[in-house]
């Protein structure tokens, strides 16, 4: 497969060929900080990607300004980490999109508890200068309907905490699934922890302030494994994939179930290789519509809906609350785009829907709007037609590889 000026010709997919995706962006972050904070973890297959690269490196450094760039995740989880170190005063700041991103949900809650943050430009938005308090209050309200993110943020400092935390969260709960991989990553380590109803319970971790030694081997990332659903959806050969489990943690492996109901791509666990085949059944016959609540898996969102767009099968899908406020409005983004793929949609502010489905531009150019999920999410629709994708280098922060591993299977 040829890259000219990030021109993806138009291809076919060579069947039966094995990618390799490093360890999942989400577990690795979260296992960054706890193992800052207790020690003794010991991490195989940690992510490649720009956002964990850039939260080792602020949590390797002992500086007073922290910059994250466009690494959410990390401003997230940073934020609650910093406030729990006495005497120690930090700035923590990120690029011109980060300053945009809102936190006075998470900012609000760790004041709640006693942190001490101030916020250096705009109210309710980065950068941050937080000064690390001893916090001993153990009771907080949390909107639950906020990125995950900020509730995974409070968790994570919870076991060190002198009287734990006990979270409640006010509303209907919005990506449950990246919550209880938290609580379960937790329980491994031997925090205990309690999810009943609203209510998220953690308890003070006491033994020397350390964990026991623990080897932790990263699950591959179920997001990355998502753009190679939608190539086999399209392009009807066989993939596989390495490293994946079949009782994983990761809210996106919902990816598998949702795939093989709308588009008949069934997944094979290879349990003793941690291997999954992604392989399309024969005369499939697609639905007349996907209808979908995405509410637990929303980064999956633009995967599913470039597919259906190229596939021309109508999708009315919900639960899109938080992709609004992602590294860019990524609702709007994607009504943009599909046009561009033919495919006229209608959007709200939780919801985006096909109206109607016509052909593709003639010379399609898919702008990124430094969203790495909008490059891989439309480079699958090489197989029905050439397209070119703008600055290639966003997919860094998630994916630096995606590149090469496509072209790896195209032809």
């Amino acid at each position: 497969m040829k890259f000219t000026a990030m021109k993806l010709e138009k291809s076919k997919l060579s069947g039966d060929k094995t990618v390799q995706i490093s360890g999942s962006k989400s577990i690795s972050n979260r296992l960054l900080i706890l193992e800052s904070l207790f020690k003794n973890i010991q991490i195989g297959n940690l992510s490649n990607s720009q956002d964990t690269q850039l939260l080792k490196k602020a949590l390797s450094e002992n500086t007073e300004t922290v910059d994250i760039h466009h690494a959410g995740t990390a401003m997230r989880f940073l934020a609650s980490y910093y406030s729990i170190f006495e005497g120690k005063t930090t700035i923590l700041t990120g690029s011109k999109r980060m300053k945009e991103r809102p936190i006075k949900n998470l900012v609000s809650a760790l004041k709640d508890l006693g942190a001490e943050i101030e916020y250096l430009e705009n109210e309710g938005f980065p950068p941050l200068k937080i000064t690390g308090k001893k916090i001993t209050q153990k009771q907080v309200n949390v909107p639950a309907n906020i990125s995950s993110q900020f509730i995974t943020s409070l968790l994570l400092i919870a076991g060190k905490l002198e009287n734990g935390l006990e979270i409640n969260l006010v509303g209907e709960v919005t990506s449950r699934s990246y919550i209880e991989m938290t609580l379960d990553i937790l329980t491994k380590f031997g925090i205990k922890n309690s999810f009943e109803g609203n209510t998220i319970k953690v308890e003070p971790f006491d033994v020397n302030g350390e964990l026991p030694i623990v080897n932790y081997e990263v699950e591959s990332d179920w997001s990355s494994a998502s753009y190679f659903y939608s190539i086999c959806a399209l392009g009807r050969e066989t993939i596989h994939l390495k490293s994946f489990y079949q009782e994983s943690t990761q809210g996106d492996s919902a990816i598998a179930e949702i795939y093989e109901e709308f588009f008949g791509i069934k997944t094979i666990f290879t349990e003793d290789e941690h291997k999954i085949t992604l392989q399309p059944e024969p005369g499939f016959s697609f639905p007349e519509k996907i209808i979908l609540d995405m509410n637990n898996c929303p980064d999956i969102a633009q995967t599913l809906c470039v597919t259906a767009a190229a596939l021309k099968i109508p999708f009315e899908i919900s639960g899109l609350g938080t992709l609004r406020v992602k590294e860019t409005d990524r609702l709007q983004a994607l009504y943009n785009e599909l046009k561009k793929l033919g495919t006229e949609t209608e959007i709200t502010d939780l919801t985006i829907r096909s109206v109607s489905f016509g052909e593709p531009e003639e010379n399609i150019s898919i702008a990124t709007y430094q969203d790495h999920r909008m490059a891989m999410s439309f480079a699958p629709f090489c197989l029905i037609k050439e397209l070119s994708i703008e600055d290639e280098d966003v997919v860094e922060k998630s994916y630096p590889m995606f590149w090469k591993d496509l072209g790896d299977i195209m032809n």
